[in-house]
């Protein structure tokens, strides 16, 4: 566990209050949806429910945080990812949304957040 604090604490070390006040919206955003813990790795913040990991935010920019949310489809038909990719011989498609204000967290991203939980791929 306290390793875990360390790495959250240098992931987000130095970052401005917006950044900060971004990701903390996103997490509290996250939680109305249903219960998550937060992994931190050395390169990013994984974000799971009690089966797998739904989401990681992979970038703490000057203004922005960055997300990567896997599916086992594209999802193409959306305003808010900039970046759909899938994983190379796997069927899953990272969809990336970069966050630069809490009005980007609107009803079709808490969509895409609320099929993240609901989700079955492994």
């Amino acid at each position: 566990m306290m390793e875990e604090e360390n790495k959250l604490a240098e992931f987000i070390r130095g970052k401005s209050d917006h950044t900060l006040m971004l990701y903390d919206h996103f997490l509290n955003e996250f939680k109305k949806i249903g219960d998550i813990k937060i992994e931190p790795t050395k390169t990013m913040i994984g974000i799971a429910n009690s089966r797998k990991r739904i989401a990681w935010v992979t970038q703490l920019g000057k203004n922005f945080i960055h997300v990567v949310f896997p599916f086992e489809q594209v999802y193409d038909d959306n305003l808010c990812f900039q970046k759909i990719a899938q994983v190379p011989g796997q069927p899953q498609f990272n969809h990336h949304f970069r966050m630069l204000s809490v009005d980007d967290l609107n009803e079709e991203v808490l969509g895409f957040m609320r099929l993240a939980y609901q989700s079955q791929i492994r």
